[in-house]
């Protein structure tokens, strides 16, 4: 297995980055919060996970071993693969994702694209004596930034290779989500709005 790359990022995209690792470029497949904390040219460090299927190697990258322990662990679930693990890493923290699951809270499952009502109820049992306790006391869902997102956001963007009046034009459109989000907006779902945005201007 191999547990973590380091190296300089050689490539970013959407959902992906490529680390070179002993000259030859890793591609691993990121939630939006991991990428925006890449920039090309610098080094990176990311635990990996590697998802072995009859047509495929995919290797799955994380911030911290934590990540990676919960989307192994999110596998373990009936009817949740790969993808649908990495989404629900890319909405909720791995500390809120525990805290959802100990006081079986169904609209936070539901707010990851791909789950309904009856999946939500059906991982919460499946999962309830899997994922642990809370470590943290934070905000119970997601991991929500409480200042400077649209440094964050603008700062991603830049450093996926997107020009500065880009990167300002695609802020400017997710703001409204943003303060619909209470103050409190996910960067990661920003990201991925900003990139549609950007995606369809293109």
């Amino acid at each position: 297995m191999i547990a973590f790359v380091s190296g300089p990022v050689a490539a970013l995209a959407p959902d992906a980055a490529v680390v070179e690792v002993g000259g030859i470029g890793m591609a691993v497949q990121c939630t939006p919060n991991t990428l925006s904390t890449l920039r090309i040219g610098q080094q990176a460090k990311l635990a990996t996970s590697l998802v072995v299927r009859e047509d495929s190697l995919t290797l799955y990258g994380f911030a911290d071993d934590d990540e990676r322990q919960t989307f192994e662990l999110l596998q373990t679930a009936s009817g949740v693969g790969p993808r649908l693990a990495q989404a629900m890493l890319a909405v909720h923290s791995p500390d809120a994702l525990r805290r959802a699951v100990a006081t079986g809270d169904e609209k936070a499952l539901t707010a990851v694209p791909g789950i309904g009502k009856k999946g939500a109820q059906k991982l919460l049992l499946e999962l309830k004596d899997r994922l642990g306790e809370p470590i943290g006391t934070g905000a119970g869902v997601g991991s929500p930034v409480t200042s400077g997102w649209r440094d964050q956001l603008h700062a991603a963007l830049v450093g996926l290779g997107y020009a500065t009046r880009e990167a300002d034009e695609a802020v400017t459109a997710v703001t409204p989500q943003a303060e619909a989000a209470g103050g409190n907006p996910q960067v990661g779902m920003l990201l991925k709005a900003a990139l549609q945005t950007l995606n369809r201007t293109r």
